[in-house]
C-alpha cells in the first residue's frame, strides 16, 4: 500500500500575525513555522497503517525551500521517502493540481493531508484532489481502518457520525481523533538526514485567485460590569448597543 501524506507549512498557533506594510502578503520575519497540525494527524495514521500491515509512506509538501526543515520533521517521524515542489502555495486549486499530479505518477493508493490548514482553514484543497484525479473523497476523517485494498472510516456529519467503506484509492482528511501525533525521536532525527527528499518543479495552471488584502480583526473592546440587581439596564444594553436580543 502506497501512501502519499501532504503536509502544509504553517505558522506556529503561538504566532502574533502581521502584515506587510500593503496588506497583501503576510509578514514571515521573526515567524517559527510548523507542520500543520491537522496534518500531523494524516502522517502519524498513514505511518501506523504502514506498520501494521506493510508499504511506504512518502510526504508531499508544496512551498519554497524554507519548508524543508518540517519536511524532515516528518520524515523523522517515520515518513520513508519525501517530495517537495518548488512554489509558493498560491491557493487551493494550485496547491490541488500539484498534488494531484504527483499522486497520479507515483500511482498512490491512498492520499492523505488534515481537514484544513490552520492558517487559511479553507477545507478545499482534499475535494480538488479527489475531483481532478476522479477518485472518491471522504472528508473530514476521524478513524481509518485498511483491510487489503478497502478502508473503513468514520467522518462526522450534520447531528452525528457516518461509516463508509471505499476503494482505493482514494483522498481523506484528517481530524482528531483518529490517533495520536507522533514525536520524532534521536533515531529518527539521524535516519531523517538520509531519507530522499525530491525537488520537482510545479506543473499545470497558475493560481486562480489572488489576495486583495488581509487585515486583523477589530481588537476587542472593554467590559461593562452591571451589577447583578440591575438586570434591566443588562437587558437595555443587550438590545441597544449589543444587538443580540
Amino acid at each position: 500500500m502506497k501512501f502519499l501524506v501532504c503536509i502544509s507549512n504553517v505558522p506556529d498557533t503561538t504566532t502574533k500575525i502581521t502584515f506587510t506594510p500593503d496588506n497583501k502578503e503576510f509578514n514571515k520575519a521573526g515567524v517559527q513555522f510548523v507542520i500543520n497540525p491537522w496534518d500531523e494527524y494524516a502522517l502519524t495514521r498513514a505511518i501506523e497503517l504502514k506498520e501494521a500491515q506493510g508499504g511506504t509512506v512518502t510526504v508531499l509538501n508544496v512551498g519554497e525551500a524554507d519548508t524543508e526543515p518540517n519536511i524532515r520533521k516528518a520524515l523523522a517521524i517515520g515518513a520513508d521517502d519525501a517530495i517537495r515542489v518548488n512554489a509558493f502555495p498560491k491557493d487551493a486549486f494550485f496547491v490541488a493540481q500539484q498534488i494531484a499530479a504527483i499522486a497520479k505518477e507515483g500511482s498512490y493508493d491512498v492520499i492523505l493531508m488534515g481537514k484544513e490548514s490552520i492558517d487559511y482553514n479553507g477545507f478545499q484543497v482534499h475535494g480538488m484532489v479527489g475531483e481532478l484525479l476522479g477518485i472518491p473523497t471522504v472528508a473530514p476523517a476521524m478513524k481509518l481502518d485498511m483491510s487489503g485494498n478497502t478502508a473503513t472510516l468514520e467522518r462526522e456529519i450534520e447531528g452525528g457520525k457516518e461509516i463508509v467503506e471505499v476503494n482505493a484509492p482514494f483522498v481523506a482528511s484528517c481530524q482528531q481523533p483518529m490517533c495520536e501525533p507522533r514525536i520524532p525521536n534521536m533515531r529518527g532525527i539521524m535516519t531523517a538526514r538520509t531519507k530522499p527528499l525530491k525537488v520537482v518543479e510545479p506543473t499545470g495552471e497558475g493560481a486562480r485567485t489572488e489576495v486583495a488584502s488581509y487585515a486583523l480583526p477589530p481588537a476587542k473592546q472593554g467590559v461593562k460590569l452591571i451589577p447583578a440587581e440591575n438586570a434591566g439596564e443588562l437587558i437595555k444594553l443587550l438590545r441597544n448597543e449589543a444587538k443580540v436580543i
